[in-house]
């Protein structure tokens, strides 16, 4: 009886073959320079100090500042930008603040707000002068969506100004005497706040005062957890002195620490700016700027901000935490000046210098590998070439189709406003263009059509040649990631996934299409940290892909991170086609068609309407005869 044989185990692709062009060797070992930054980063890690309290104890009274925020919330509920309600709120923050004799001034100005169109805002401040002309900013946006009331957003943080202001009022008025602070204290009330903080940037942009620092109101009577924010319009944090300082005076206060954003959520936060609140113009401009809230993320929903959830225990403990914060920038501001960049970790900030070396380390076994891959085919002769010009090919329909969505932007399809993080809550976030995004499609299927003719497979494509088409896509990765380098290092996070995922395509191409597919995928996970940040951190949910283009439409995400996007994404498409099987090299001469793509396919258009004609006409002959 014949034995049953067993099948022989597959044997594995030799070193330095085309199944296996990867030094594994080669790159592991380079995976030890990361010892230096890692190194250095573990040094880099300091516990900062915090100012003092001041010496008086702190008068705010909660109980006065919610009955204010409540009759504020009521009699003003509709405080939308450019709307009458919005000047009757304007003109009740004069009037709170005239029985304290603190001066109060104002700037009018034009702005094109995403969803109310061009609308006229007003920002009001009153100035306490101290013995420096340098001042201490203390602000809260008077206007919300015009959806809800806004008690807690943002008329808790209104009253909170009115009162604040109380302890600097002058002299001869029914307050008392007032002590004379060292630096300037300017009480701003902003327009615009809930419309992606456009009173924030207007003051940070044309203030008349010397600004040393910001404190930031917004949402202080909730019933949540304290929590200070930091992000900025740019990778850069205020001076980690003041934000200590702001926690320990909420500490002292609430008898709980202040939340902050996580590790990961402070890295995408520098890698990929962006805030929904008003401390980030200031951040970006140099100026150390936090926000106290007692929300999350995101401001809160406007149908449940109702004065009834006021919270008085909540809006006393961070009124009093923000007059001592206030205090002690007072007493000892010139040390908690200026920005840069940290994480905090705990109690302990992480340098952003040191991150920045971290992640330039992680470059360099991509780097090491992929110019290893380089000598691999230039050894074995392999024509590059024909991939580098299938990566142009690519990269010109991508181009072309960023200068089709700046023509759709420049003919109205997209909202249009100040280059401001647009509210999640109004209307524009949320209804997507449904008609421009599917013309965009069709443009985009169109260029598609012109451009697939030097990019489809019109015979069997070799494995050398797949080689290639990746190694010049991983060369051009390469170069994409450099330019991230010179513009926001922090940004990296979101390439090196696929960077050291990608590169091992080549290595698994002889495998099945699954394996394949699983590997590019995991590449994926960079970009994909940006919208799961705003679908799931700032409650976007299935609208954070469309929020993403609003903050490109609007200008919010400058041109250089468009273009370096752009990039990316070509070389990721050459990728996909290499893990696809469908990459082909851009065909010599005697394969391409006589015609370019673009005059074959008028060639077809034309074709295909002389064939309708002939058909309409041969059945009018038939009906005539």
């Amino acid at each position: 009886m014949a034995m049953a044989r067993t099948p022989a185990r597959r044997r594995r692709a030799r070193r330095g073959s085309l199944e296996r062009p990867i030094n594994a060797r080669l790159y592991r070992s380079s995976l030890l320079f990361l010892s230096l930054p890692l190194l250095i980063l573990a040094f880099s890690i300091t516990r900062p100090d915090s100012l003092p309290a001041p010496l008086l104890p702190p008068n705010f009274d909660g109980a006065a500042t919610r009955q204010l925020a409540t009759e504020f919330s009521k009699n003003y509920p509709d405080r939308v930008p450019g709307g009458p309600g919005s000047l009757q709120a304007g003109q009740w923050f004069r009037d709170e603040l005239a029985p304290y004799g603190l001066p109060v001034s104002g700037d009018t100005w034009d702005a094109q707000v995403p969803g109310l169109g061009r609308v006229r805002l007003r920002n009001l401040w009153a100035v306490a002068s101290g013995q420096s002309s340098d001042a201490i900013v203390v602000m809260a946006h008077r206007d919300d969506t015009g959806t809800g009331p806004g008690a807690d957003d943002d008329a808790s943080g209104t009253a909170g100004l009115v009162e604040l202001a109380r302890g600097y009022a002058q002299a001869g008025t029914p307050a008392a005497q007032r002590v004379r602070s060292a630096h300037t204290i300017v009480f701003l009330s902003t327009d615009g706040g809930s419309f992606g903080g456009l009173g924030a940037l207007r003051f940070a942009e044309r203030s008349p005062f010397h600004v040393v620092a910001t404190i930031n109101l917004d949402a202080i009577a909730g019933r949540g957890p304290p929590r200070i924010v930091i992000a900025g319009d740019s990778p850069r944090s205020p001076a980690a002195l003041l934000v200590e300082t702001a926690a320990k005076r909420v500490l002292e206060q609430t008898g709980s620490r202040a939340r902050r954003a996580g590790i990961l959520a402070q890295l995408i936060d520098l890698g990929f700016p962006f805030t929904l609140y008003e401390q980030g113009p200031f951040v970006a401009r140099g100026i150390p700027a936090v926000t106290l809230a007692t929300g999350g993320e995101r401001p809160p929903a406007a149908f449940t901000d109702r004065s009834t959830a006021l919270d008085t225990a909540r809006l006393t403990a961070m009124g009093r935490a923000t007059q001592e914060l206030v205090g002690s920038l007072d007493q000892g501001l010139e040390l908690a000046q200026g920005t840069t960049s940290y994480v905090w970790a705990g109690d302990r900030i992480i340098r952003g210098w040191a991150i920045e070396l971290l992640l330039f380390g992680l470059l360099i076994p991509f780097m090491v590998a992929v110019v290893d891959l380089f000598a691999h085919c230039r050894r074995r002769r392999l024509e590059l070439l024909p991939a580098v010009r299938s990566l142009r090919s690519r990269l010109g329909f991508w181009l072309f189709l960023g200068l089709a969505f700046t023509a759709f932007r420049v003919l109205g399809a997209w909202p249009a406003g100040a280059s401001r993080p647009p509210n999640p809550a109004v209307a524009s976030s949320g209804d997507w263009p449904v008609l421009a995004l599917l013309a965009l499609g069709l443009v985009a299927f169109g260029g598609w059509i012109v451009a697939r003719h030097r990019l489809v497979p019109r015979r069997t494509v070799g494995p050398d040649e797949q080689l290639a088409g990746a190694t010049v896509a991983l060369l051009g990765l390469g170069i994409v990631a450099l330019l991230v380098l010179a513009t926001n290092p922090f940004a990296l996070i979101f390439f090196l996934p696929a960077m050291h995922a990608w590169l091992w395509l080549p290595q698994v191409q002889s495998g099945r299409l699954p394996a394949r597919a699983l590997v590019f995928l995991v590449g994926l996970t960079g970009p994909l940290l940006i919208v799961l940040s705003l679908a799931l951190r700032f409650g976007l949910g299935f609208d954070a892909p469309w929020y993403v283009l609003e903050l490109v439409a609007v200008g919010y995400v400058h041109l250089p991170a468009v273009a370096i996007s752009l990039c990316g994404a070509a070389c990721a498409a050459q990728l996909a086609a290499v893990a696809a099987g469908r990459y082909s090299p851009y065909p010599p001469a005697g394969e391409r068609p006589a015609r370019g793509p673009l005059r074959e396919l008028v060639r077809q258009v034309v074709l295909a309407l002389r064939a309708r004609r002939r058909v309409a006409e041969a059945r009018r002959h038939a009906v005539g005869g």
